[in-house]
């Protein structure tokens, strides 16, 4: 993060016309990273499917294959405990639906009673909205169509489910990818709030001030996004055996998110202590500067998610810096508004300290007395 750049443009192009309209980008972006999930339930429901016809013996499986493609989607989060969710509802509508099938036989008032009560059950088995759901479907599927013999189906969603969850651990999506991509999410929005604050500092831009806090408001659900694929991730990482090596690198990912929430919500402080200081004008050059150096040590923080190796030199960068904070000597003859905003950063310095792998004491023992 450069946290600077006085000059900087606040507004992006926005591209309009027929290019906008037929651009290309966006759908293969989305295809790329879908990409190893398509192979995935490729895979899963053909297996599913050739195993309940070729072995099992049923002629037209057609829950094995339902069953795996809706337990591993194309969701962010592909961790087993979701998909050993998704297959449990689904069978549970498989499970209903045959028992009403053979009790009262099918029809479109056994379709109505079977389904209200296999929603019921779900509900009553799971706080999971999306298991009632996967039930829901899968209990109409079979009360819609005829079987060779009864609970034949119930069989077939086993082995959908058995299938998903084999893929999962032999043929895992990447869950290093999109963690990190979502971690420099939160390091990029984190700058992007920064550099706007240092402008409106150096300027004494109310306006500018009031748009860093809304863009440092901003950063929380991507620090939500980058959460919930981080423990997937794990999850993921702790079921594969080919991906059990990574597990080590994302609990360190771990955690520099758990620091670097902390470090966001301090830095909304910081940005709504800018406004108070820029609603009479004045520039405040020393307390940008000082914003401005913490957030260029804290992009080597960002960078060392890729690199372990840049930890250390991170570690020094923002030691360097939170070495100085002593608000009375950085602007002896500055206002109490002011000091209270360098004060501000002491604690956002402990916070980076942390993401670069000190402890929390360790961390605060570098800030000077004050």
């Amino acid at each position: 993060m450069s946290g600077d750049g006085d000059t900087a443009a606040i507004t992006q192009a926005v591209p309009t016309g027929w290019r906008a309209r037929f651009d290309l980008r966006p759908p293969l972006t989305r295809v790329r990273g879908s990409a190893l999930a398509i192979v995935q339930i490729t895979v899963a429901a053909t297996a599913a499917w050739a195993f309940a016809h070729y072995v099992v013996g049923h002629p037209a499986p057609l829950l094995a294959a339902t069953v795996t493609i809706s337990s591993l989607g194309l969701v962010r989060d592909a961790r087993p405990k979701r998909v050993l969710e998704t297959v449990v509802g689904m069978i549970v509508g498989i499970l209903v639906a045959e028992a009403f099938v053979v009790v009262v036989g099918p029809g479109w008032w056994q379709l109505a009673l079977a389904l209200g009560v296999t929603l019921v059950v779900a509900r009553f088995l799971s706080p999971f909205p999306p298991f009632a759901i996967m039930a829901g479907i899968q209990a109409s599927i079979v009360m819609s169509l005829p079987a060779s013999q009864p609970f034949a189906r119930v069989v077939d969603g086993v082995v959908g489910g058995v299938a998903a969850l084999l893929v999962t651990a032999l043929i895992p999506r990447n869950p290093r990818r999109e963690e990190a991509r979502d971690g420099h999410a939160v390091f990029a929005a984190a700058d992007s709030a920064a550099r706007t604050i240092v402008q409106a500092l150096r300027r004494g831009d109310p306006i500018r001030a009031a748009r860093g806090l809304e863009k440092a408001r901003a950063i929380a659900p991507r620090v939500d996004d980058w959460r919930a694929s981080l423990d997937s991730s794990l999850a993921v990482a702790g079921f594969s055996p080919w991906l059990r090596p990574q597990r080590a690198e994302l609990r360190r990912h771990h955690g520099v998110l758990q620091a670097m929430d902390f470090a966001t919500r301090n830095l909304r402080v910081v940005a709504r202590r800018a406004v108070y200081l820029c609603e009479d004008g004045q520039r405040r050059p020393v307390p940008a500067d000082v914003l401005a150096e913490l957030m260029r040590a804290a992009e080597l923080v960002g960078e060392s998610l890729d690199d372990i190796s840049l930890q250390p030199p991170a570690r020094e960068a923002v030691a360097a810096v939170a070495a100085r904070l002593d608000p009375a000597r950085i602007l002896p003859d500055g206002t109490q508004t002011e000091l209270n905003l360098l004060t501000a950063l002491r604690p956002l310095a402990v916070d980076l300290l942390t993401a670069t792998g000190m402890t929390s004491a360790d961390a605060r023992a570098v800030l000077p007395r004050v």
